[in-house]
């Protein structure tokens, strides 16, 4: 029976291993994207609505949609809200979430924001 030499019984693991796992690698990589998407949306929906709110509470509701549009790109589907409420102004901003991969649906996340209305000085 002929010697067997040591270190060649593992010989392509290697190899083999990395196939297998660059399938798991990849959609871990998707998952955290589209984590990112989501979060990214509910900071822009955030931050158009409070924009929105200001620019309506002292030029009204033209202006208060503006705002809010003005930032977000129309991938987002953005629908905006805008309303007195007493004494102060509301902007609601809805964002469309864009998916990584189609046929996923996460649903649409919302922004609100509020500020004082001015006074005019007489």
């Amino acid at each position: 029976m002929p010697a067997r030499r040591p270190g060649r019984g593992d010989r392509g693991q290697v190899a083999i291993e990395f196939v297998g796992t660059v399938p798991l690698i990849l959609l871990l990589v998707a998952a955290v994207w589209e984590c990112v998407l989501i979060g990214y949306a509910f900071s822009l929906a955030g931050n158009a609505a409070d924009e929105a709110a200001r620019a309506g509470a002292v030029k009204g509701d033209a202006a208060c949609t503006a705002a809010a549009k003005e930032h977000i790109g129309e991938a987002w589907k953005p629908r905006v809200t805008c309303e007195k409420s007493g004494d102060i102004y509301r902007a609601k901003v809805t964002l469309g979430v864009p998916v990584f991969f189609p046929g996923l649906d996460f649903g649409e996340i919302d922004g609100t924001g509020g500020a004082a209305l001015e006074k005019e000085a007489k």
